[in-house]
């Protein structure tokens, strides 16, 4: 196989063998760079800085394109609980949601929780066969963070369609390595932490079908005044929100999206498919090497992510010798990302022996 070296130049230089993008990225350089700039600017003009909204605009756009949807579908926010709880809310009283069984608890548990909801659980490979006529949403993730399992997006979004059903789809584990559309989906959540490589704190929503386009938008239930129209004339009463799903908003982490927009902007120059490309080939030889070494990972073919039983108890051993995985329901979770290598691959592999 060949030789696969990080992808990003001089943006990382870990002090680690850092595999454990699944559970946060790394920050590039230059975003960390941006970010250290706007703490010591935030000295002078306070903790919105000369531009509090440049940032999350150029974000915003950034998200867009990446995922193939106009800068005007797309909100920003803080996290995906707050979008759940929020599509929760358009659903009307005594609607069907489905969902897979262990999916992430921030994108399930805000819709459970919401009253008057019936949240309804099957396996992930059943998902697309068990929409059903009064399945009013399908919410569910691209790839599944436990085992990084990928759905099969295409069925699941016909078989919504075809029962009436909207799709709430969560690319938090996907968005960044895996092509994907926005525009195929009703509301796409992605943290972007992960894969995305931002600060914690930047969170997007996109809206795709239908939803703002031939039916009014849902109620803007958070809207402050970074949501209005006219925000110079949206600080005090009551406010007209934006046309767009700006009317989403939420006031944003000033640092987390000054960030963002760098990290979007290295992503962008790169290209999706080719960080695709390189960390399929990575996670492959993985198994591949876990193999030979007689350890059978969960099936999750074409991931970024592999999951292993059996070698939960290496996690400590690993850490020891600076090598970063997880651990994640008794599974050693390993993410292989763009900053990574065919040197991390064979490293982690030898010291599990």
């Amino acid at each position: 196989m060949q030789r696969l070296e990080p992808l990003g130049g001089d943006e990382f230089a870990p002090e680690t063998t850092y595999l454990n993008s699944a559970s946060s990225g790394l920050l590039p350089r230059r975003s960390a760079a941006a970010v250290r700039a706007a703490l010591d600017e935030s000295a002078s003009y306070g903790t919105m800085g000369r531009d509090y909204l440049g940032a999350a605009t150029a974000s915003r756009a950034a998200f867009a394109r990446l995922l193939d949807v106009p800068a005007d579908r797309v909100a920003v926010g803080s996290s995906v609980a707050v979008q759940s709880a929020f599509v929760a809310a358009s659903l009307p009283a005594g609607a069907e949601v489905l969902a897979p069984e262990g999916d992430f608890s921030s994108l399930v548990n805000p819709l459970a929780a919401h009253p008057g909801i019936k949240l309804r659980t099957v396996p992930l490979e059943a998902l697309a066969d068990a929409v059903r006529p009064g399945t009013a949403l399908v919410a569910f993730s691209a790839v599944q963070s436990l085992d990084g399992r990928i759905a099969d997006l295409a069925a699941i979004r016909e078989a919504a369609r075809a029962h009436g059903a909207r799709t709430y789809l969560d690319i938090t584990q996907s968005a960044g390595w895996l092509p994907l559309r926005a525009a195929d989906f009703d509301f796409v959540v992605a943290g972007a932490f992960k894969w995305l490589l931002c600060p914690r704190g930047a969170t997007f929503m996109a809206f795709g079908g239908d939803v703002g386009r031939g039916e009014e938008w849902p109620a803007a239930l958070h809207a402050g005044w970074v949501a209005g129209e006219d925000i110079g004339e949206s600080n005090y009463g009551l406010i007209q929100p934006a046309a767009t799903a700006r009317r989403f908003d939420e006031p944003h982490a000033y640092f987390s999206y000054i960030g963002a927009e760098h990290s979007l902007g290295l992503l962008e120059e790169l290209g999706v498919s080719a960080v695709h490309a390189h960390n399929t080939a990575l996670a492959d030889r993985y198994r591949a090497g876990l193999a030979e070494r007689g350890h059978t990972p969960r099936p999750a073919p074409g991931s970024a992510i592999v999951s292993t039983p059996g070698l939960a108890d290496a996690e400590d051993r690993l850490a020891a010798a600076g090598v970063r995985v997880s651990v994640r329901g008794g599974l050693l979770r390993a993410a292989f990302h763009l900053y990574n290598s065919t040197d991390d691959v064979d490293r982690l592999l030898s010291l599990l022996g």
